[in-house]
């Protein structure tokens, strides 16, 4: 029976209405479809090298498949790079795609310095390679630290302070920079005793890798002989450095230094003695300070260099003259600094000369004179006179900052004029 026109009408009302749900309900294929992201998790091998002793820069770059037409494209980049700067050591971080074994690294990166860090990158193809040098961004912290001295100051430090808080190199830093703060103070060799203790507060350089350095004395303690002797960093603003004062604001810096040696050891003092080589009693006019061959010698203060040259049993001598009619002498050297001549001035400090045993001597020691008019004087006597005072416009500011110090170098310490004893001892703290 043939439809009637109503009919077709429904009836295609009703198809276009499946359609409708059809696209919209039941076809899954008309819906967009998001895939989850890949994520990989391993897509390079990464290793490390290092630089040996006698090794140069093209022996890594060869363990790492660098070579022949790779290592010249490699050192046409490598402008910061220089193979006679490279230092026994030195980490070499690598990493190439994995899987594949006996292609070059595509990426190298190697620290030149504390503050700067250089990236080859091997661009592919025979395009070579790309060198960029980056700034390691070294976050501060200020810490303190407390060590009892029982032989040696560097000891001390060794078994207060953990690879954690400082590694050993750093150790060793502080403990020079110690004794650079109370140069004409303490003499690290002779005047403490086992049970003196040293208080630092300090700041600690810290890497984005984890790598922690020795940055900078804030302030000091240390106990000779049970007396305390304070040490305050102060910014001078009259005389435009920096430098330490007691805790009565005076500079620790004198005229001359305790002695021509860091961590010396006295083999030898000043007056009458019998002369291993003589053997015969005869006076001795100045101090033997025992030392390591090549051990950098440093003026005592400043002055001009009046004799470098050889002086029968002084060996290789040098004789600088300062103010006030006071000369000092060097003797037994192993050879002078690079360039030292009569007539030069020389400043406190500076590296004069290197230890020897030259001359009338058994073994490697520096002989040291200290003369005023011309007659030798115990050098280990003299009196090196108090430090110039902070000037009186900045001693407010000065107090302000000697109090905000103290309370970190000693959160519970009583007044500066009787400090407390009572602080945690043979620790590192990072509070």
């Amino acid at each position: 029976m043939p439809w009637r026109a109503s009919q077709y009408v429904a009836a295609g009302a009703l198809a276009a209405g499946l359609l409708v749900w059809a696209a919209h309900e039941a076809w899954p294929s008309r819906r967009v479809m998001v895939a989850l992201p890949i994520v990989v998790t391993n897509a390079y091998d990464n290793w490390a090298d290092t630089l040996g002793r006698r090794e140069m820069l093209s022996d890594v770059l060869t363990r790492a498949g660098i070579s022949g037409h790779e290592y010249a494209s490699f050192m046409k980049a490598a402008h910061t790079l220089n193979p006679r700067r490279m230092q026994p050591g030195m980490i070499f971080q690598m990493r190439r795609l994995k899987g594949a074994d006996g292609v070059p690294p595509n990426r190298l990166v190697v620290q030149l310095d504390p503050e700067r860090r250089v990236v080859m990158t091997r661009l592919g193809g025979d395009s070579g390679w790309s060198e960029t040098v980056e700034s390691i961004p070294w976050t501060t912290q200020r810490l303190r630290t407390t060590a009892v001295i029982q032989s040696n100051l560097y000891d001390a430090l060794d078994e207060a302070i953990p690879d954690s808080f400082l590694p050993a190199r750093q150790r060793i830093a502080l403990a020079w920079a110690i004794a650079d703060v109370y140069d004409w103070e303490v003499d690290f060799s002779r005047d403490v005793r086992p049970g003196d203790r040293v208080e630092v507060l300090l700041e600690r350089l810290q890497s984005p890798t984890g790598e922690r350095r020795f940055g900078r004395i804030l302030a000091a303690r240390v106990d000779v002989a049970g007396t305390p002797s304070f040490a305050f960093g102060f910014d001078n603003a009259s005389s435009g450095r920096g430098g330490f004062y007691d805790d009565k604001g005076r500079s620790l810096r004198r005229a001359f230094l305790l002695a021509p040696l860091r961590f010396s050891h006295i083999s030898s003092r000043f007056g009458n003695r019998f002369h291993p080589i003589l053997k015969r009693w005869r006076n001795h006019d100045g101090t033997d300070f025992a030392a390591a061959f090549g051990t950098p010698v440093r003026a005592t203060a400043d002055g001009i260099v009046t004799e470098a040259g050889r002086d029968g049993g002084y060996g290789n001598l040098i004789e600088i003259r300062h103010a006030n009619g006071i000369r000092t002498r060097y003797g037994h050297l192993s050879r002078f600094a690079a360039g030292l001549h009569v007539g030069q001035r020389v400043s406190q400090q500076q590296t004069i000369g290197y230890v020897g045993s030259t001359g009338l001597s058994t073994g490697p020691h520096l002989h040291y004179e200290f003369l005023v008019n011309g007659r030798p004087t115990n050098p280990q006597r003299k009196d090196a006179g108090a430090g110039e005072p902070v000037p009186t416009k900045l001693k407010a500011a000065f107090d302000a900052v000697r109090a905000q110090l103290l309370a970190e170098l000693e959160p519970s310490a009583a007044p500066v004029a009787a400090p407390s004893l009572g602080s945690v001892a043979g620790s590192a703290r990072e509070d």
